[in-house]
């Protein structure tokens, strides 16, 4: 019974937790305590690793930080010298995390320790690639959180699932779990929170499997700390670059919808002339000879009546197939897109295997 275990235990595989920090002496000492309490209790089927990446912080938390490494085991902190945002703070993680799966937790333990253990069993049950923790989905839940703040996240992840047309309900969500090969090959650009959803994009653009759970956000202790947290500030802006963001899944939807909303407009105003004109056209009978003289004539009273209607229709009409000549012109460079980065991707991940 005693070699089982320890051959279990040989066998058990490295999670790297990353902790991305901007500015937070106020609360790492504590949550770190907090996070390393919680990962005791799953000693015995997981290795860890805690990579802090302090994010060119402007107070004492690189400081701090690196006592607390002293006495963590497998604690590294990893320091930007000035402030490079989010998206750089969690590419510097994952290019420095060893384990065979990557969970991205948030300083402020927004969300709790607990959903690490529920993540990494669902990555593990699922051969999932990702999985996010979802407060938006059914089953999640929401405390304390700003209205204004809560309902503006989820005006933009709902546009984002609109745009992309998967059903992800919480795209800028940074706690995840990832596999860690797969994380660590992935090219990302942004530099800010829109890091969250990019990583969504091209996951989905690999056809690699995505999958959420039901989380509880929770903003209890931001709220007592008040003013002394400014990293969050930084959120409101990459939220806001989220709605940048979600144009960015699928282009020709946004041009197609725009489009066929003028191609209509257009249409009913030339259905509306060509009725008018027909109704006028048994008048013309003792005024012209011949269907094209009289049709003519008709077309000429309409527009003499309407002459805005004339401008607005062809207007309309020639904008709206300007907008879907766009529409389909993207639909053809976001293919081209996806097969450059399934390329790329393959060639970094050979070079990197």
């Amino acid at each position: 019974m005693i070699k089982e275990k320890s051959k279990e235990q040989l066998n058990k595989p490295l999670v790297s937790i990353i902790l991305p920090a901007y500015n937070e002496e106020a609360l790492v000492e504590k949550n770190v305590n907090i996070l390393y309490k919680y990962l005791d209790t799953l000693s015995l089927n997981y290795d860890w690793e805690v990579l802090l990446v302090n994010d060119g912080s402007k107070d004492h938390t690189g400081e701090l930080a690196e006592e607390i490494a002293k006495s963590k085991k497998s604690m590294r902190v990893i320091h930007h010298k000035t402030n490079r945002n989010l998206g750089v703070a969690m590419r510097t993680g994952f290019s420095n995390s060893k384990g065979d799966y990557v969970i991205v937790m948030d300083i402020d333990m927004s969300y709790s320790p607990d959903h690490i253990e529920r993540l990494l069993t669902t990555i593990v049950e699922t051969d999932a690639d990702m999985v996010i923790a979802s407060p938006y989905m059914k089953g999640g839940k929401n405390t304390n959180v700003p209205f204004m703040r809560l309902m503006m996240s989820k005006t933009v992840n709902w546009m984002m699932r609109v745009a992309s047309g998967q059903r992800i309900f919480t795209f800028t969500s940074m706690v995840r779990v990832y596999n860690g090969s797969f994380v660590r090959s992935l090219n990302t650009k942004s530099s800010t929170y829109d890091i969250n959803p990019e990583l969504i994009l091209k996951t989905k653009i690999l056809r690699s499997r995505i999958v959420e759970i039901p989380a509880h956000l929770d903003w209890t202790e931001q709220k007592k700390l008040g003013k002394t947290r400014t990293s969050n500030l930084r959120i409101f802006k990459g939220i806001i670059n989220g709605l940048f963001t979600s144009f960015i899944f699928r282009p020709y939807v946004f041009f197609w919808f725009a489009g066929g909303i003028l191609l209509l407009i257009s249409l009913y105003i030339i259905i509306w002339i060509f009725i008018n004109t027909f109704h006028i056209y048994p008048e013309t009978a003792s005024l012209a000879e011949g269907f094209e003289e009289r049709f003519g004539l008709s077309v000429s009273k309409v527009f003499n009546q309407r002459p805005y209607s004339f401008i607005v229709g062809s207007t309309t009409l020639i904008i709206s197939i300007q907008i879907l000549g766009l529409g389909f012109l993207s639909l053809q460079k976001k293919r081209y897109f996806d097969e450059l980065f399934h390329l790329n991707s393959g060639i970094l991940k050979k070079l990197l295997g």
